[in-house]
């Protein structure tokens, strides 16, 4: 008889919930009584019981880079409206700490970047973190000299 039905393919029945006493599944269907669990559609997903969830007890990563350094951008014809404005002396080396001290960078920026956009029209020596090759070239076309100072 056991091999019999080892070799049969029996199918069971699913099991008919909420089709009263006598069926063993009837009235609660088998969810027990009352609370969340019981209702329909409702799932509790890394819930721990009231000890704090996994996902707050880590620190954040994602997309937020640890070591991020800011970066000011200056473009050319910013420079060159601190230059006509006599905010910036053309004379002296332009570098952050000077920028810094005419309150044209922000004090947490801790590197900043020189760009192309517009034209420059005065002679000027720079000591820059990065520059873009146009500006660079810019710089360089009027006889001033821009010196990076991370260059590789």
């Amino acid at each position: 008889m056991n091999i019999l039905n080892n070799t049969l393919k029996v199918k069971k029945n699913k099991k008919r919930l909420g089709r009263g006493i006598g069926s063993g599944k009837g009235k609660t269907s088998g969810r027990g009584v009352k609370g969340q669990k019981s209702r329909s559609g409702v799932a509790i997903k890394s819930f721990e019981g009231g000890q704090m969830p996994l996902y707050r007890r880590l620190p954040k990563r994602g997309f937020n880079p640890i070591n991020k350094h800011k970066i000011a951008k200056i473009n050319l014809d910013q420079l060159q409206s601190f230059l006509d404005n006599k905010r910036i002396n053309p004379e002296e080396q332009i570098n952050l700490k000077s920028l810094k001290e005419n309150k044209i960078i922000n004090k947490s920026y801790l590197k900043f970047k020189i760009l192309a956009n517009g034209n420059l029209s005065t002679k000027v020596n720079i000591e820059a973190d990065y520059s873009s090759i146009s500006a660079k070239e810019k710089i360089e076309k009027l006889g001033g000299v821009i010196v990076l100072k991370n260059s590789k």
